[in-house]
């Protein structure tokens, strides 16, 4: 199977259709980007709200797995490389790095992109609920990844005046974005099945 973005007018040539896959991957990491400065700072965790996590959930899934996790690959060497493309604008490799508490988030995002968009790939984004439960896999898999490294990172640690226990590790890493991720999971799982209804219309 294809993913949705494999559906779009592709032009002839094998060089044209290579540049549009690098265009339509510059676009999804900016897309990404642009919505990482939708960001809220909660005053009780250093890890903003922010649109980061439906902008991932899209990309990832409509993209597949090669042009979503380029694209989320390309997002992250562009903080690296010092655009502020971060939430709140910020920039720069300790961005990426065990020092910043948020950090394994954006390598959570890479990680979800490749499995959301590997399960797009064999349809799970055809209908509601397996776009639900795919939607789903992608946020577990940024927590997975997002929870351990706030948990042991050293920003986090010197902000509390000691280690961390999981219970504050849930309590500023998790808790806080439980509603909004629901609302963002939602909102991406109804989008998918929608987009393909109207690709398959005559």
């Amino acid at each position: 199977m294809t993913a949705l973005a494999q559906t779009l007018p592709r032009p002839r040539g094998r060089g044209a259709a290579v540049a549009a896959d690098v265009a339509l991957v510059i676009a999804g990491s900016l897309f990404v980007a642009g919505m990482a400065q939708l960001s809220i700072r909660l005053p009780f965790t250093p890890v903003p709200v922010t649109g980061q996590t439906l902008a991932v959930l899209l990309v990832g899934t409509s993209f597949g797995w090669l042009r979503g996790g380029l694209a989320l690959a390309m997002y992250l060497g562009e903080i690296a490389v010092g655009l502020p493309f971060a939430a709140e604008g910020e920039a720069g490799l300790e961005r990426l790095m065990l020092s910043t508490p948020s950090g394994g988030y954006l390598w959570g995002f890479l990680l979800a992109a490749l499995l959301m968009g590997w399960l797009a790939n064999r349809g799970w984004d055809r209908n509601l609920p397996s776009s639900a439960g795919l939607m789903l896999l992608g946020s577990a898999v940024i927590y997975l990844v997002g929870l351990p490294w706030l948990h042991v990172s050293p920003a986090f640690q010197g902000l509390l005046g000691h280690e961390p226990s999981v219970g504050e590790t849930l309590s500023a890493g998790l808790y806080p974005f439980v509603i909004g991720d629901i609302i963002k999971l939602l909102l991406a799982a109804g989008l998918l099945p929608a987009a393909w209804r109207l690709v398959r219309r005559p």
